[in-house]
């Protein structure tokens, strides 16, 4: 009986590599006005994800307080499903732009301009898509008007951008970042799209539960709390 073939079922990382560089190349020649729409819908699918988790965190008062580590892990759990609609919908999101073009241009498969221009563009865009969920979709609907929902966005806008220090939010941004690279990575890689959800899955669910920082599932949550009147400033959030 011959040996199975290690990667198989999926692409080796050389062959990952080449697919991530390829697909800068095609974010390269896409219009700016596209790629600003696919941002902006890519700031309203993450913050999907970044709303069930917080209406499941924030109805569980009396297991937050009895055992918080099993909310962050349930919480943690749901977050996924925003990446996985952007990843499968081939939509612009920055953290996982941030892994891609350095790679094609330290390749010098696109300009160095396109990288700037790529990641101001999808960072307005996200910026845009979050803050529309966060203000029409989420409050002017009442999704969260009540408590305990209410009470717990604007504990978790502070919980974010208000008792960090500067320093914590940043280290914290490189570990949520590098298991986001690990996911998009790893979805890149499976050929099916069950394959890539799970690969999605799990590297995203340990960086919420964990309680890593996401700049772009942030522009969500701590924009949300300012609406609902967490004593917290914009200049304070954009600095932190």
């Amino acid at each position: 009986m011959a040996d199975a073939q290690p990667f198989s079922n999926s692409l080796k990382p050389s062959e990952v590599a080449v697919a991530m560089v390829e697909l800068a190349i095609a974010k390269h020649n896409t219009r700016p006005e596209k790629v600003f729409m696919k941002a902006f819908s890519a700031g309203i699918l993450l913050s999907f994800g970044g709303l069930l988790s917080e209406i499941i965190q924030g109805g569980s008062p009396a297991l937050n307080t009895a055992n918080p580590g099993l909310v962050k892990v349930m919480g943690g759990f749901v977050f996924p499903v925003g990446l996985v609609m952007i990843v499968l919908g081939g939509y612009e999101l920055l953290t996982s732009n941030m892994m891609v073009f350095p790679m094609a241009v330290i390749k010098r498969a696109v300009p160095w301009w396109s990288l700037p221009l790529n990641w101001i563009l999808v960072t307005f865009g996200n910026l845009v898509g979050s803050l529309f969920f966060a203000a029409i979709i989420t409050k002017y609907s009442g999704l969260v008007e009540a408590d305990p929902y209410k009470s717990f966005t604007i504990t978790f806008a502070l919980h974010k951008a208000s008792e960090p220090e500067w320093h914590q939010i940043f280290l914290r941004g490189i570990g949520c970042n590098w298991l986001v690279c690990v996911a998009v990575w790893q979805a890149a890689g499976a050929r099916d799209t069950i394959s890539k959800i799970v690969a999605i899955w799990f590297p995203i669910w340990v960086f919420v539960a964990c309680g890593f920082d996401h700049v772009i599932a942030n522009m969500f949550s701590v924009p949300l709390g300012i609406m609902y009147g967490a004593p917290l400033t914009v200049s304070e959030y954009i600095r932190k």
